[in-house]
C-alpha cells in the first residue's frame, strides 16, 4: 500500500502557483504572464478484514489535475492590462443553445396561435 502522506506530498508538489501563472515571456519590452484555471481532485479507498477463506486488505488512491487558459496579463511601459482568452467552442455552444430555445419558443407561439385562430 502506498502511504497516503506520500501521495498528498506529491499532489502538493504538482499544484503550485506555476500551474496558474505561467512563466513570464518578455519580448521587445513587453511582458506576458499566462493565467490558467486549475482544478484538482482526489479520492481514496479502504479495506480490511476478510470473509471466511479470503484474507482482507485493500486501499486505493487517486489524484487528478485539469487546467484551461483564461487569459494573459500584458505589461507594457509599466501599465498592466488583462487580456481574457476567448473559448470559441464555448461561445459556439452558447449560441447553439440560444438558437434552439428561440426556435422552440417560436414553434410554441405559432402552434398556440394556429390552435386559437379557428375559435374566432
Amino acid at each position: 500500500m502506498t502511504d497516503l502522506s506520500q501521495v498528498l506530498e506529491k499532489a502538493r508538489d504538482v499544484v503550485t502557483v506555476k500551474q496558474v501563472f505561467g512563466e513570464p515571456q518578455v519580448q521587445d519590452g513587453v511582458t506576458i504572464i499566462p493565467v490558467a484555471r486549475v482544478g484538482t481532485g482526489g479520492g481514496g479507498g479502504g479495506g480490511e478484514g476478510g470473509d471466511g477463506a479470503q484474507t482482507g486488505k485493500g486501499y486505493g488512491l487517486g489524484f487528478g489535475l485539469g487546467a484551461e487558459p483564461v487569459g494573459v496579463y500584458v505589461i507594457k511601459e509599466g501599465v498592466v492590462n488583462w487580456q481574457p482568452a476567448v473559448d470559441v467552442n464555448r461561445a459556439i455552444r452558447g449560441g447553439q443553445v440560444v438558437a434552439i430555445v428561440a426556435l422552440l419558443t417560436v414553434r410554441a407561439v405559432v402552434k398556440h396561435r394556429a390552435k386559437h385562430r379557428g375559435r374566432r
